[in-house]
């Protein structure tokens, strides 16, 4: 069989032939041919090598050469992924784009903007330097190389990171992916004004008296004048607010002027009028063009020079349409107004002037200023569960220094600090309680509203409440490290990320204004051809309807908004989503494999006991020696060790050469003893022979659910220790709930077949796998993949870490490890399994939001542009004013955003 590779390194013709030559060593290998331009090397063998088999070879020769297997899809065709550098906004993207997937080697090409990567579906491989050659042919500064060999410093930076509590802007629609920037102003794509994100660093809160308001402290304290407690200061109006209060106030200014504007206008259409009687035609239009100037050049005057930048840099989009439209509706009334001979006769009236279109103009333009403070204000709402979270942060904290306690700013609290909570309290930061106990009220951050009973050695979280006792507690994390923080990060991020749905409204809304500027032109010509006199008249004004009411603003936000709301929702419900991604992937997960400890079990392992099997060892010093050898494991079985021996108060022993064995256990020198304590993986690497009897004892341990290591000083087995982890509440219930629902169960475990079959069986799983190292559950994701299986993995130890970054969607348990968080694509901050039900409902619902937005946008212009147009009026005499078209175009895209926030109610308990 003859099998092509992808190889890395290679920079000369030397490379090659080295390369060539050492694979063709390789025992089984018949042919080898290197090809240095395309970085491939085919090999002929009668059978098919593992990469393992390759890489080793090329490793034990020298050289940095790399060789791994080509991505296929079902098609055969080559899949591969490339940093792309030098773009800076979706023409750029659009423009690289189409260069690569104009190569013959290329079947697709398909560029993400915000993540610098392009992902090639090739026929054959194509060489780097095939393609950095189209992109400089092309035109453009751009660069493209494979990923991770470019150096961070040469990245094009995309992303500004909040700097001293600014924050940052985003546009609301995506366009250029999570790219922020450093002011606020209008995005370069599609015009729309940048969302402030809200800021995750809470900042030093300021103190005042209430009577006296010109004093100012950064800590809590007593007025120097009166002696009254300071209070902390009313915060100032965020970004966004004020942003809100600005288009308000325009909006009132322009409704001022456009209000007389549109009496004038509509005065001789009312019978018995005096208006008319006041002044003549020619002084009317002279009073309405100087009543459309604030509005057309100051309150909307930002529609007209987006819709500029966007025709300059020809990024298309609603204010494209808008300036258009309005643009040319006020620009003919001012020239008809000044020049009316001009004009041909059906453009004037009888007195000799020309119809003037202020009142279109003016309204047009007032309508859409009222459609963005109507989406301003909608918008601040999607990210409501940010703010919510953000309140729970407390001003304040008691800290106790030398015996006595002292008010303090929260932002000052420094790591080990003692502070006292006291009833109804927020807790500050996340610690450790270490005197008194007490309930806590978590719902705010878990989802659960049945308060948890907390004592000493128990951890407590920030932005949680205490309940009616008093306790002190330790800090561990403070600032950016607290749970609340990390929380509010991860839903930040994950509200500006893009859903791979947004491809189709951004595919579609590329090709939209373009199309409807050619309908408004062709509306123009039919109806100044085919229409009624006035045709020409006719032809204006239907033109320009097209042109207002074919909003695409609608169809860019319908994606975005029900990804922020459902993002929120869910953290709320103690469901952290990394990305808009991870969320849609959700929807479609068919397989979800579990892993046991921690996962399906509560992950709070206690020793049972400690069994000896020689009369040299007691099971007290057998107990000594394995707390002694754990002290030094961060493994959650070792802890429950360590907790046993201190609670039978037994010492512990000096242990030195310390080693863990992933997925074997742990050894150690005692003196001049070798330890071993693990599995019998780890007993068989090093020799050492259990008896029959002890493995039957074992077994029937076992056989209960239980988990036991082993024990062995030098060569022999002296005992095992039996540990204890019972499987969480509602663990059955929810595991039939997902095999009810078409989702397929699968239990991983590294612990050993008879436990995992004794769990698998008490919570009705049907399939499991033990004895399971990080790497096998890794292969085990891989192999499902490959069948075309969506997996999802649920896991939260360090062993589960690379399965959870492989998995489709990788779910981790927030009482897990730090590794194991950062790898997976969600987190359940409660570690409760009835979350996993809860997330997959979460995503079904907020998919289905999306396409109900999606078809809205979709169908209000499918059926507005011909309505507009005027294909009603021959059969109905049916025309739709400008006016009409400009409020119909507002509430459309307010519509979308009303019914993306449906989402913060959602039933996640079907």
């Amino acid at each position: 069989m003859k099998k092509t590779y992808k190889i890395t390194g290679m920079s000369c013709n030397g490379c090659r032939k080295h390369v060539e030559e050492t694979l063709a060593e390789v025992d089984g290998v018949d042919f080898v041919e290197v090809n240095l331009q395309n970085e491939t090397a085919t090999i002929a063998a009668e059978q098919d090598f593992h990469m393992s088999i390759l890489r080793n070879k090329l490793e034990s020769e020298g050289g940095n050469y790399g060789i791994e297997e080509f991505q296929r899809n079902d098609d055969g065709m080559i899949i591969e992924t490339y940093d792309v550098h030098g773009m800076t906004c979706n023409g750029c993207k659009m423009h690289v784009q189409k260069t690569l997937g104009n190569l013959n080697q290329v079947a697709s090409a398909e560029v993400d903007l915000h993540n610098e990567e392009a992902i090639l579906e090739m026929k054959e491989p194509v060489s780097l330097k095939e393609l950095q050659k189209a992109l400089e042919q092309a035109g453009g500064n751009y660069t493209i190389h494979r990923p991770g060999t470019t150096r961070p410093e040469d990245k094009t930076q995309t992303k500004n990171p909040a700097k001293n509590g600014k924050g940052v802007w985003y546009c609301p629609m995506h366009c250029e992916g999570d790219k922020t920037y450093d002011q606020p102003g209008d995005c370069p794509v599609c015009g729309m004004d940048l969302v402030e994100e809200i800021n995750t660093n809470k900042k030093s809160v300021e103190f005042t008296c209430p009577m006296h308001p010109e004093v100012s402290k950064d800590e809590p304290g007593d007025c120097p004048i009166c002696g009254m407690d300071l209070v902390p200061k009313q915060p100032e109006p965020s970004t966004e607010e004020k942003g809100y209060q600005k288009l308000l106030r325009k909006f009132w200014l322009s409704l001022a002027f456009t209000i007389p504007i549109f009496i004038i206008a509509m005065s001789d259409m009312v019978p018995n009028n005096t208006l008319q009687t006041w002044f003549d035609a020619r002084t009317w239009n002279w009073i309405q063009f100087g009543l459309s100037l604030p509005v057309v050049f100051y309150t909307c005057w930002m529609f007209f020079q987006r819709a500029w930048r966007s025709i300059i840099t020809w990024n298309l989009n609603m204010f494209t349409l808008i300036g258009i439209g309005a643009g040319v509706a006020w620009t003919f009334s001012v020239f008809g107004m000044l020049v009316p001979d001009f004009f041909p006769a059906q453009f004037r009236t009888e007195s000799g002037t020309v119809h003037v279109y202020f009142e279109a103009a003016t309204v047009i333009l007032t309508l859409v200023l009222m459609g963005q403070v109507l989406e301003a204000r909608a918008h601040s709402k999607t990210n409501s569960a940010i703010k919510e979270l953000l309140k729970l942060q407390p001003d304040t904290a008691l800290r106790v220094k030398n015996g006595k306690e002292e008010k303090i700013s929260a932002s000052k609290i420094e790591k080990d600090d003692l502070l006292k909570i006291k009833p109804g309290d927020k807790i500050p930061v996340d610690g450790e309680i270490i005197e008194g106990e007490s309930s806590i009220d978590e719902s705010m951050i878990s989802g659960e509203p049945v308060p948890v009973d907390k004592q000493k050695g128990d951890a407590v979280r920030s932005g949680t409440i205490n309940g009616n006792r008093s306790f002190i507690m330790k800090a561990q994390k403070v600032g950016d490290d607290t749970l609340l923080a990390q929380i509010i990060k991860m839903v930040n991020e994950a509200s500006r990320s893009q859903a791979p749905i947004q491809k189709l409204a951004d595919k579609i809304s590329g090709y939209f204004v373009p199309v409807v500027v050619i309908i408004s032109a062709v509306t123009f010509v039919i109806w100044s051809i085919f229409g009624p006199e006035p045709a020409l008249v006719y032809a204006l004004v239907n033109a320009i309807a097209v042109l207002i009411i074919a909003c695409p603003c609608a169809l860019g936000l319908a994606t975005p908004m029900s990804v922020m709301v459902g993002i929120g929702r869910g953290a709320s419900n103690g469901i952290l989503i990394k990305n808009a991604k991870s969320l849609e992937r959700l929807n479609k997960v068919d397989t979800l494999i579990i892993d046991k400890t921690g996962t399906l079990t509560e992950g709070k392992p206690s020793v049972d006991k400690v069994v000896s099997v020689s009369s040299e060892y007691t099971s007290g010093k057998l107990t000594a020696i394995i707390a002694s050898l754990n002290t030094h494991s961060e493994h959650p079985l070792a802890q429950a060790t360590v907790d046993y021996a201190e609670k039978h108060e037994i010492g512990l022993l000096a242990i030195s050469d310390f080693e863990s064995e992933t997925g074997q256990g742990v050894t150690g020198t005692l003196e001049k003893s070798r330890v071993f304590l693990g599995n019998k993986k780890l007993m068989d690497a090093n020799q050492i022979k259990i008896s029959s009897d002890l493995v039957a004892s074992v077994s029937e341990e076992q056989q209960r659910g239980n988990t036991v290591s082993y024990i062995a000083i030098d060569t022999e087995v002296k005992g095992y220790v039996v540990i204890t982890d019972r499987i969480k509440k509602d663990t059955k219930k929810v595991i039939q709930e997902l095999q009810d629902h078409g989702v397929e169960v699968i239990m991983i475990s590294g612990d050993h077949k008879n436990t995992a079959a004794a769990v698998a069986q008490a919570i009705g799983i049907h399939k499991f796998k033990a004895e399971m190292l990080p790497q096998n559950k890794l292969e085990e994701v891989e192999k499902l993949q490959k069948k075309g299986k969506i997996v999802a993995v649920a896991g939260d130890g360090i062993n589960d870490a690379p399965a959870l970054a492989k998995a489709d969607v990788g779910i981790a348990m927030g009482t897990g490890t730090d590794v194991a968080i950062e790898s997976a694509a969600l987190t359940l901050v409660n570690g409760d399994l009835r979350s996993i039900r809860k997330s997959i409902l979460l995503s079904q619902k907020v998919m289905r939001n999306i396409k109900e937005n999606l078809f809205f946008a979709l169908i209000y212009n499918t059926v507005g542009v011909p309505v507009a147009a005027g294909v009603l009026y021959p059969v109905f005499g049916i025309l739709l004013s400008p006016m009409i078209a400009a409020l119909a175009m507002s509430f459309s895209s307010f519509s979308v955003i009303a019914n993306a926030l449906r989402l913060k109610t959602a039933d996640l308990k079907e």
